[in-house]
């Protein structure tokens, strides 16, 4: 069976919880769009205090830090630095053909583990919390590189 099928359970478990997580990134420059219009503000050029039908009544206080807009920037930042790590070791584990059932439980615990950051950071949790979910994300991509490493190696 070719590994990168979707007739592979392993490869369509990674399909799903990348789809996922692409979309999660891809929210959140709409969110944060959300949240500058709910705001009024947190907006990051001068342009953006020209009038327009999307700003009528600019000014310039709209270009000053706005926390609830930089949660969400912050938010975002974090997703781009990790998800592409969870795209690359995901795929590349793929490749090893693990149990459908270890593939399950890595990539959808990755995806629940940063769902979970997601929500910690938004509600503004207390920072061990958002770092215990975010730790769970990084052992899944620790083991499955390693464990990568170690089917590439030929151990």
């Amino acid at each position: 069976m070719d590994q990168f099928s979707l007739q592979n359970p392993v490869f369509t478990t990674y399909v799903i919880a990348a789809c996922i997580m692409i979309l999660k990134a891809i929210s959140m420059s709409w969110l944060t769009v959300v949240r500058m219009m709910q705001v009024n503000g947190g907006f990051r050029n001068p342009e953006d205090l020209k009038k327009s039908p999307a700003n009528p009544k600019p000014n310039p206080g709209q270009t000053a830090p706005n926390e609830k807009v930089e949660r969400i920037r912050r938010i975002h930042q974090n997703d781009l630095e990790n998800l592409p790590f969870f795209l690359a070791a995901g795929l590349l584990f793929t490749a090893t053909a693990p149990p459908v059932w270890l593939a399950q439980w890595l990539f959808y615990g990755y995806v629940a583990s940063r769902f979970a950051h997601f929500l910690a950071y938004l509600t503004a949790q207390l920072h061990d919390v958002r770092a215990l979910f975010w730790t769970i994300g990084s052992l899944i991509l620790i083991y499955m590189t390693g464990a990568t490493l170690v089917k590439a190696l030929g151990y």
